[in-house]
């Protein structure tokens, strides 16, 4: 069946517009002039898109975004707005609208815009209704059923019954050691030791008795023998994290101790033999630190046997509302708070944050909610103020936010202008020598902006974040010039 399209529009006559604009489109086009209308429509037959008027005869098209997400209605949605309503429309868009069209609405922006939400949107839905037909919620420590957790889990699967070394990579608060104890649970030696060492908490001077052991008087204050975590672990697994932290000559042992699963504690004369399996961890490119002659290259590939990624948290989807609900009503549990559930708009805010701190950054935060409040429902205003900041893209090289520019232009203006009643004459003078040429700073913020606007292929949005601009700043700029090009065809 075709996608529908729903298009709320109060003016009949830009209604027949627009579905001659995309009569031969792959998708059918339904009109409607009212919210009332709108809402019954949905409610009957939900379509793949809506695009949304602002001002229609019986209500604002805020009501009808807002009504979408009390009822928790999945639907992308595209507003369709007047010259003066853009800071409204980008306001909507916090709301969870996906776009905004800004009228007159050419027929080539009307389509390109309708095609490429609902090849969004049909993916969307394509990867949540996969994810509802696995089976594992949850898995050894784990929550989440994203794509991303459910390889992990499969691999988690694979490992665990072999012997081979494994090393966990990933960003700090993605889980690692999580997965280790994922790993050892799962493996015959479950009911053995699960030690941990952090190496990168551990003084170098420190590290080789940690991991072998000492005997008394090997060392000032060794008072009496103890035992290392690799005999602690002795029949069951050794979990180093962080271990491109590790100092050269102490990773020169470790590799003795994984190829002969021998070592000597400080002050022994006898060598000691035991049976672990070895996991690591590292938040760094361990390649990276093997070409800077920072790891070991043969450690590396002997601990190197089964490389496993940690999803970071932005890539994971529901996961995120998953786990801030979790964590949310753990914590209300336990502080007597009233904490139950969490509204549309700070679900659209949890997942549109890019969580560079991952799970333990959102485990931070709904603490902090839950101790600093007392409400049934999580809002968007109980969120910290980052959430509410414009979401940060990366982007090319070649496009630099405004307020470089504007440095780059001073620096040129700087760096290149002279007096030129005062110049020197003299030909071999660098300064006359120098091709000048300082232009206007609104020449080069129009080049820059319009620049930014061509790499996004026309969406404004994404070039006024890619700027650090306001949409709405943007859009009054290119209207102001368009404006100016067109009053100097005319004269």
């Amino acid at each position: 069946m075709k996608p529908k399209v729903l298009l709320i529009e109060d003016s009949t006559s830009l209604a027949l517009l627009y579905q001659q604009y995309v009569k031969d489109e792959p998708y059918d086009l339904f009109h409607v002039e009212t919210g009332q209308e709108a809402k019954a429509f949905i409610e009957r037959n939900l379509p793949s898109l809506i695009i949304l008027d602002l001002k229609l005869p019986d209500m604002e098209g805020e009501e009808i975004l807002d009504w979408l997400n009390e009822n928790q209605i999945s639907t992308s949605v595209i507003i369709a707005t007047a010259h003066g309503s853009v800071d409204l429309a980008v306001q909507l868009l916090n709301k969870g609208a996906k776009d905004f069209l800004e009228k007159p609405i050419k027929a080539d922006r009307l389509k390109t815009s309708i095609n490429l939400h609902l090849q969004r949107a049909k993916l969307e839905n394509l990867v949540e209704n996969i994810e509802s037909k696995f089976d594992r919620q949850r898995f050894r420590g784990f929550i989440g059923s994203s794509i991303a957790m459910q390889g992990l889990y499969k691999i988690i699967d694979a490992v665990a019954p072999t012997s081979a070394s494994v090393f966990i990579i990933g960003d700090s608060g993605t889980g690692k050691e999580v997965c280790a104890n994922a790993i050892h649970d799962e493996s015959r030696r479950a009911d053995q030791p699960f030690v941990a060492i952090n190496c990168g908490a551990i003084p170098k001077d420190l590290m080789e008795s940690e991991i072998f052991g000492h005997v008394k008087g090997a060392f000032t204050g060794a008072t009496n023998d103890r035992k290392g975590a690799a005999t602690l672990a002795n029949g069951g697994t050794l979990f180093l994290d962080e271990l491109c932290e590790m100092e050269l000559e102490m990773q020169k042992k470790l590799l003795r101790f994984l190829q002969t699963g021998t070592f000597t504690p400080l002050g022994a004369s006898k060598e000691q033999k035991v049976d672990v399996r070895i996991i690591c961890a590292t938040n760094r490119d361990p390649l990276l630190e093997v070409e800077e002659g920072r790891f070991r290259e043969d450690l590396y590939y002997r601990v190197h046997v089964v490389p496993i990624e940690m999803p970071p948290l932005r890539d994971r989807g529901n996961d995120i509302l998953t786990l801030a609900k979790h964590f949310m009503q753990q914590y209300a549990k336990e502080d007597n708070k009233r904490f139950r559930t969490i509204n549309k708009d700070a679900e659209i805010l949890l997942k549109r944050y890019q969580w560079p701190g991952n799970v333990r950054q959102l485990q931070n935060i709904m603490r902090n909610i839950v101790v600093l409040n007392d409400d049934a429902q999580l809002k968007a205003d109980h969120l910290p103020a980052q959430f509410h900041r414009s979401p940060k893209k990366s982007a090319s090289n070649t496009i630099r936010p405004t307020a470089q520019v504007q440095a780059l232009a001073v620096e040129t203006e700087s760096t290149h202008s002279v007096d030129l009643n005062h110049a020197p004459q003299n030909q071999g003078d660098s300064v006359t020598n120098k091709s000048i040429a300082i232009r206007p700073m609104w020449q080069i913020e129009r080049e820059a902006i319009q620049q930014a606007i061509e790499y996004c292929d026309g969406n404004v949005i994404n070039a006024a974040v890619l700027l650090e601009l306001s949409p709405s700043t943007v859009y009054r700029k290119k209207q102001a010039w368009e404006a100016e090009d067109e009053q100097s065809f005319i004269e």
